[in-house]
């Protein structure tokens, strides 16, 4: 490489830093913070009724044919996401 194609990637290498920075400028300040906000009670009380609609589904598995795991990644997709976690959940499985 000529000096021209090192000042020409030179850059483009800098443009492209700027511009992920200024992509992800407030996730980072987020991710940076120093200290961590308190856990939110809602997200326990989402999980639990994540919990118990995996249950009553697994329940049903047997007249429905729809069964999904029980544990807390479904858990914690369900009760933040509500009906779309459920419905992400069901479509995975249906993929894989």
């Amino acid at each position: 490489m000529d000096l021209n194609q090192k000042i020409i990637a030179g850059l483009l290498l800098a443009f492209f830093l700027i511009t992920l920075l200024r992509i992800f400028r407030t996730p980072l300040r987020l991710a940076l913070k120093l200290a961590p906000p308190p856990p939110s009670p809602e997200l326990a009380i989402n999980t639990a009724r994540g919990f118990l609609a995996l249950w009553a589904v697994n329940a049903t598995a047997a007249v429905t044919g729809v069964a999904l795991g029980l544990n807390l990644l479904n858990a914690l997709t369900v009760g933040v996401l509500g009906l779309p976690g459920f419905v992400l959940l069901l479509l995975a499985q249906w993929v894989l």
